[in-house]
């Protein structure tokens, strides 16, 4: 039914298309599960794959650039939590923001929030650093989207069942990792569980300056819940239809347009559609509204 497509509720299902970001956690957990197996002791010629895709400032300054992306596959063998962190955090951001973003700009933001944490985290450690594994940094920069995307959501960690707003957990990691970046990473002392809070900042540095610059240029703003009033909204779509500039279309054939304008929005993002696409779309949900 036309009511069970993304646009008109808030789950994210997309029948016969795997979202980017469960490839993501796919990818990441094929690669921990080589991690296990090339590390074992039986195979510890094998642990050069691992070396060669982990970040490290040697590995920079011998041009092993690669790494700045491919370090963010890698996760500690030696406690679950650090993969555990990096695919629920995958989830719960994903599935809110890529419907929003669309795959591709979804994939790039991943990318762009990997590379400027790598960056960061080279940059901190260029004197003392000896190497940095995980996805944390994409992580953290998905939280900051998804904070002001969404500023009044709230969230609750595991089994915890107290609710928080998203926001001031924002707030709270942003503090955190700022005083474990200059009382333990700066003067070069190792942080408890193998923390990085240089790669952490430089991720959630790249998401603001995503939401700030490029977000809202390619028209999303609309879609993340930061709308008009309802009046205002109101006044363009009944110039629009009194001044004729908007052909209504028919019933028979709306089903048709609005699931080729969702396929649009799944593949290229909401910012991608035409002004004719988002009223066709506005039209489609005022006649669910009344049926």
């Amino acid at each position: 039914m036309l009511s069970d497509r993304s646009y008109m509720r808030s789950e994210y299902s997309r029948g016969g298309t795997t979202p980017a970001y469960v490839w993501l956690i796919c990818a990441i957990v094929a690669m921990f599960v080589l991690e296990l197996v090339v590390l074992s002791p039986k195979l510890g010629g094998a642990a050069i794959l691992v070396q060669e895709l982990s970040l490290t400032v040697e590995g920079v300054r011998e041009w092993h650039l690669w790494a700045l992306l491919t370090h963010s596959f890698l996760h500690s063998t030696s406690s679950p939590w650090h993969i555990l962190f990096t695919v629920s955090g995958l989830i719960f951001a994903g599935r809110e923001l890529e419907p929003l973003l669309g795959a591709k700009r979804f994939l790039w933001l991943y990318a762009g929030m990997v590379l400027l944490g790598g960056l960061v985290w080279t940059a901190v450690n260029w004197t003392h650093g000896t190497g940095h594994i995980g996805a944390g940094s994409a992580v953290f920069g998905l939280l900051v989207v998804l904070a002001c995307v969404h500023p009044q959501m709230e969230m609750s960690f595991f089994l915890f069942p107290v609710q928080f707003n998203i926001r001031h957990i924002v707030y709270v990691l942003i503090a955190a990792n700022a005083l474990g970046l200059l009382l333990y990473e700066i003067p070069g002392t190792l942080l408890p569980l193998g923390m990085t809070p240089s790669a952490h900042l430089g991720g959630m540095l790249a998401g603001w300056i995503y939401f700030r610059y490029l977000h809202a240029s390619h028209g999303l703003d609309r879609a993340g819940g930061l709308q008009l009033p309802a009046w205002l909204r109101r006044w363009p779509k009944w110039r629009a239809s009194s001044a004729g500039s908007s052909p209504r279309i028919p019933s028979p054939n709306l089903r048709a347009e609005v699931d080729r304008i969702l396929d649009k929005i799944n593949s290229q993002g909401f910012g991608a559609l035409t002004d004719q696409e988002k009223r066709v779309l506005d039209e489609a949900k005022d006649l669910l509204s009344r049926h």
